[in-house]
Protein backbone atom coordinates (compact mmCIF):
# COMPACT_ATOMS: atom_id res chain seq x y z
CA UNK A 1 0.00 0.00 0.00
CA UNK A 2 3.09 2.39 0.91
CA UNK A 3 4.28 2.44 -2.49
CA UNK A 4 0.85 3.08 -4.08
CA UNK A 5 -0.01 5.74 -1.55
CA UNK A 6 3.73 7.66 -2.14
CA UNK A 7 2.94 7.25 -6.21
CA UNK A 8 -0.36 8.80 -6.12
CA UNK A 9 -0.21 11.09 -3.21
CA UNK A 10 3.28 12.48 -5.07
CA UNK A 11 1.65 12.60 -8.94
CA UNK A 12 -2.02 14.31 -7.05
CA UNK A 13 0.17 16.95 -5.19
CA UNK A 14 2.39 18.29 -8.29
CA UNK A 15 -0.68 18.24 -10.27
CA UNK A 16 -2.35 20.27 -7.85
CA UNK A 17 0.73 22.59 -7.35
CA UNK A 18 1.55 23.73 -11.27
CA UNK A 19 -2.02 25.51 -11.54
CA UNK A 20 -1.53 27.04 -8.19
CA UNK A 21 1.71 28.32 -8.90
CA UNK A 22 0.28 29.93 -12.16
CA UNK A 23 -2.72 31.23 -10.80
CA UNK A 24 -0.27 32.90 -8.18
CA UNK A 25 1.97 34.27 -10.60
CA UNK A 26 -1.03 35.51 -12.55
CA UNK A 27 -2.22 37.62 -8.83
CA UNK A 28 0.98 39.12 -9.84
CA UNK A 29 1.49 39.81 -13.51
CA UNK A 30 -1.99 40.43 -14.53
CA UNK A 31 -4.03 41.89 -11.44
CA UNK A 32 -7.12 42.82 -13.46
CA UNK A 33 -7.23 38.76 -14.22
CA UNK A 34 -10.52 37.53 -12.38
CA UNK A 35 -10.43 33.87 -11.07
CA UNK A 36 -13.37 31.26 -11.34
CA UNK A 37 -13.76 29.47 -7.68
CA UNK A 38 -16.30 27.39 -9.25
CA UNK A 39 -13.79 26.05 -11.86
CA UNK A 40 -10.74 25.83 -9.45
CA UNK A 41 -12.75 23.50 -7.20
CA UNK A 42 -13.95 21.30 -10.48
CA UNK A 43 -10.35 21.03 -11.78
CA UNK A 44 -9.53 20.13 -7.77
CA UNK A 45 -12.71 17.31 -7.85
CA UNK A 46 -10.96 16.14 -11.66
CA UNK A 47 -7.62 16.09 -10.41
CA UNK A 48 -8.37 14.31 -7.06
CA UNK A 49 -10.09 11.59 -9.18
CA UNK A 50 -6.41 10.04 -8.99
CA UNK A 51 -7.73 8.56 -5.33
CA UNK A 52 -10.15 6.86 -7.16
CA UNK A 53 -7.65 5.18 -9.58
CA UNK A 54 -4.69 4.73 -7.09
CA UNK A 55 -7.13 3.05 -4.25
CA UNK A 56 -8.56 0.48 -7.61
CA UNK A 57 -5.45 0.23 -8.87
CA UNK A 58 -4.20 -0.76 -5.29
CA UNK A 59 -7.74 -3.55 -4.78
CA UNK A 60 -6.59 -4.86 -8.29
CA UNK A 61 -2.96 -5.39 -8.27
CA UNK A 62 -2.62 -6.14 -4.25
CA UNK A 63 -5.35 -7.67 -2.91
CA UNK A 64 -6.95 -9.11 -5.70
CA UNK A 65 -9.59 -7.51 -6.64
CA UNK A 66 -11.19 -7.16 -3.30
CA UNK A 67 -10.86 -4.20 -0.45
CA UNK A 68 -12.87 -3.60 2.44
CA UNK A 69 -14.79 0.07 2.57
CA UNK A 70 -12.42 0.61 5.62
CA UNK A 71 -9.29 -0.54 3.72
CA UNK A 72 -10.26 1.57 0.89
CA UNK A 73 -10.91 4.64 2.75
CA UNK A 74 -7.71 4.97 4.64
CA UNK A 75 -5.56 3.93 1.39
CA UNK A 76 -7.63 6.79 -0.06
CA UNK A 77 -7.58 9.11 2.90
CA UNK A 78 -3.60 8.57 2.60
CA UNK A 79 -3.51 9.86 -0.89
CA UNK A 80 -5.36 12.78 -0.39
CA UNK A 81 -2.94 13.50 2.61
CA UNK A 82 0.06 13.20 0.44
CA UNK A 83 -1.02 14.97 -2.14
CA UNK A 84 -2.13 17.83 0.10
CA UNK A 85 1.50 17.48 2.11
CA UNK A 86 3.04 17.91 -1.08
CA UNK A 87 0.80 21.27 -2.29
CA UNK A 88 1.58 22.79 1.16
CA UNK A 89 5.24 22.18 1.25
CA UNK A 90 5.07 23.63 -2.66
CA UNK A 91 2.85 26.50 -1.30
CA UNK A 92 5.57 27.10 1.78
CA UNK A 93 8.81 27.36 -0.27
CA UNK A 94 6.87 30.00 -3.18
CA UNK A 95 5.41 32.21 -0.36
CA UNK A 96 8.25 32.37 1.76
CA UNK A 97 10.78 32.00 -0.78
CA UNK A 98 9.04 33.91 -3.74
CA UNK A 99 5.66 35.70 -3.07
CA UNK A 100 6.12 36.89 0.61
CA UNK A 101 3.83 40.12 -0.05
CA UNK A 102 1.54 37.44 -1.42
CA UNK A 103 -1.82 38.84 1.23
CA UNK A 104 -0.90 42.40 0.11
CA UNK A 105 -1.33 41.62 -3.32
CA UNK A 106 -3.97 38.93 -2.81
CA UNK A 107 -6.69 41.00 -0.33
CA UNK A 108 -7.07 44.46 -2.61
CA UNK A 109 -7.38 41.88 -5.67
CA UNK A 110 -10.31 40.04 -3.52
CA UNK A 111 -11.76 43.41 -2.79
CA UNK A 112 -11.82 44.77 -5.86
CA UNK A 113 -13.36 41.35 -7.41
CA UNK A 114 -16.05 41.40 -4.36
CA UNK A 115 -16.62 45.53 -5.05
CA UNK A 116 -18.97 45.40 -7.95
CA UNK A 117 -21.51 42.52 -7.08
CA UNK A 118 -21.65 42.90 -2.82
CA UNK A 119 -24.11 45.13 -0.96
CA UNK A 120 -22.31 47.45 1.33
CA UNK A 121 -23.02 45.45 4.72
CA UNK A 122 -21.15 42.24 2.63
CA UNK A 123 -18.37 44.18 1.33
CA UNK A 124 -17.28 45.45 4.67
CA UNK A 125 -17.58 41.57 5.62
CA UNK A 126 -15.81 40.38 3.34
CA UNK A 127 -13.25 43.24 3.54
CA UNK A 128 -12.74 42.36 7.82
CA UNK A 129 -12.31 38.51 7.13
CA UNK A 130 -9.74 39.12 4.29
CA UNK A 131 -8.16 41.51 6.49
CA UNK A 132 -8.09 39.02 9.81
CA UNK A 133 -6.61 36.07 7.35
CA UNK A 134 -4.06 38.87 6.27
CA UNK A 135 -3.28 38.65 9.84
CA UNK A 136 -2.81 35.07 10.66
CA UNK A 137 -1.26 34.69 7.42
CA UNK A 138 1.85 35.84 9.40
CA UNK A 139 1.89 32.81 11.08
CA UNK A 140 3.75 29.82 9.41
CA UNK A 141 0.61 27.68 11.51
CA UNK A 142 -1.97 29.25 9.51
CA UNK A 143 -0.36 29.64 6.74
CA UNK A 144 -0.43 25.46 6.66
CA UNK A 145 -3.81 25.02 8.05
CA UNK A 146 -5.11 27.36 5.24
CA UNK A 147 -3.27 25.40 3.06
CA UNK A 148 -4.48 22.42 3.53
CA UNK A 149 -8.03 23.35 4.03
CA UNK A 150 -8.11 24.59 0.73
CA UNK A 151 -7.50 20.97 -0.97
CA UNK A 152 -7.95 17.87 2.02
CA UNK A 153 -11.84 18.25 2.50
CA UNK A 154 -12.02 17.61 -1.12
CA UNK A 155 -9.61 14.31 -1.26
CA UNK A 156 -11.20 12.88 1.65
CA UNK A 157 -14.77 13.18 0.15
CA UNK A 158 -13.76 11.78 -3.04
CA UNK A 159 -11.86 9.25 -1.16
CA UNK A 160 -15.23 8.20 1.04
CA UNK A 161 -16.69 8.36 -2.51
CA UNK A 162 -13.77 6.05 -4.16
CA UNK A 163 -14.34 3.88 -1.11
CA UNK A 164 -18.27 3.20 -1.49
CA UNK A 165 -17.36 2.57 -5.28
CA UNK A 166 -14.64 0.37 -5.04
CA UNK A 167 -15.23 -1.87 -1.78
CA UNK A 168 -16.09 -5.44 -2.85
CA UNK A 169 -15.69 -8.55 -0.79
CA UNK A 170 -14.78 -11.68 -1.25
CA UNK A 171 -17.80 -13.79 -1.04
CA UNK A 172 -15.24 -17.21 -0.91
CA UNK A 173 -13.44 -16.10 1.82
CA UNK A 174 -13.80 -18.00 5.19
Amino acid sequence: MKKNVIIFGLVLGTILSVPMLYMVTLCYTHPEWKGNDVVGYAAMVVVFSLIFFGVRNYRNKQLNGFISFGKAFRTGALIALTGASLYVAVWLVAYYNFFPDFMDVYVPKALNESAGNASAADFAAKKEQLETMREMYKNPLFVILFTYVEVLPIGLVVALISALVLKKKNKTAI
